[in-house]
Order: structure tokens, then sequence, then C-alpha cells
């Protein structure tokens, strides 16, 4: 019988919006699927990773997670601004600077990498996502502020795995609530609290 839960949990929902998006992306830079693939992507941005995402966000605020208020609207943003580009640089509205695309990557990585400290007192799930993401912005960051193509090749490969592993937590949170138990493991806080100190549960 499902959890009786007086509200529902959107960090799967955002989870599953940001993964599904990344994977298809990352297929892309990983040279999966042809460079055209990203029309296909930017109405997946915008309806999927980035509006379901932003109302994820809002939902955590209302559960008191700043973590995840964070987390959700910002890479819900993130998506927003990758579909807007996408859209003003084919239309020649804006220009495409390579290296300053690459300097935005590397500072999302940046952003990232201060949410990844913040899992260490999450579970190991989490903890796994925010790493592997970290990653992922750095390799493509650096490969087009470079100009190193196999870095940005790179980062697809990561990316893939990233967004399988965001889904993969969402999957798990979501049979979590359903089966009224555990599941699947998400694991223990990389840094356990201290004797007597409780550990905010991870959404």
């Amino acid at each position: 019988m499902p959890a009786n839960t007086s509200t529902g949990n959107p960090a799967p929902l955002g989870l599953v919006g940001f993964g599904l998006t990344t994977v298809l992306l990352s297929m892309i830079n990983a040279k999966l699927l042809p460079a055209e693939g990203e029309f296909i992507v930017v109405p997946l941005a915008f309806a999927f990773g980035g509006t379901i995402q932003l109302m994820a966000g809002m939902l955590e605020y209302r559960e008191g997670n700043t973590f995840g208020t964070v987390a959700f609207t910002s890479y819900g943003a993130f998506w927003w601004w990758f579909g807007l580009l996408v859209i003003f640089s084919e239309t020649g509205w804006i220009p495409l600077n390579v290296p300053t695309l690459g300097m935005a990557l590397i500072l999302w990585g940046v952003f990232t990498t201060y949410m990844w400290v913040a899992t260490f007192k999450l579970n190991w799930a989490l903890w796994s996502v925010f790493l592997l993401l970290s990653v992922t912005f750095y390799l493509l960051g650096f490969g087009d502020f470079l100009d190193i193509g196999w870095l940005g090749v790179a980062g697809g490969w990561v990316g893939i795995l990233t967004g399988l592993d965001a889904m993969f937590v969402s999957f798990a949170e979501v049979a979590n609530w359903a089966y009224d138990k555990e599941v699947i493991p998400l694991g223990s806080p990389p840094l356990e609290s201290s004797p007597g100190q409780q550990t905010q549960p991870a959404d």
C-alpha cells in the first residue's frame, strides 16, 4: 500500500525531468546521435527539463527544502537558457561565441560543485548525481573554452551516466513511496551526523 503522506514528494518529478532531458542531449554530445537532434531536445528542454523542474523547485519551497528549491529551480532555468540559446543562435538573433559558452558551462560546474558539497549530508545517491554532473559541466565547458573536441565528447558520455543516475534516483523514490518501504536504498549520508544530531531527510 502506498505511503499515506499529506503532500507528494516533488523530487522524483524534478529528477526525471532533469535526467531524461540530460540523457538525450548527452547522446548528441557523445556523437551517438546527429547534431541536428538538438532541435528535438529544445522543446523537451522547455517542457520537461525546464518547466517541470521549475515546478518541482517551487513545490520543494513549500516543503521547506532549501536544497531542492535551489537545485530544481536553477537547473530548470538552465534548460530554458539552453533552449533559448539554440533558438537565438540559429535564428541569428545573437552570435554564438564558443569560448564564452564554454566559460558559462564552467560556471555551471562551479555552481554544481557547491551543490555537491551539500549532498555529503543527504545521501549517496544524490552525491553521485551531483558529482557526475559537476564533471559533465567541466568537461563540456573546458572542451568549448579550450577548443578541445574530445573533452566535449567525454562530457557527453559522462552526461549520459549523470542523466541515467538521476532517473534511477527518481525511480527509487517513487518505488519506495509506492511500496511504503525502502525497496531501493538511496544510501546513508556520506558524512554521517554526529551522535545526537539528526540528519535532514533527503528529497
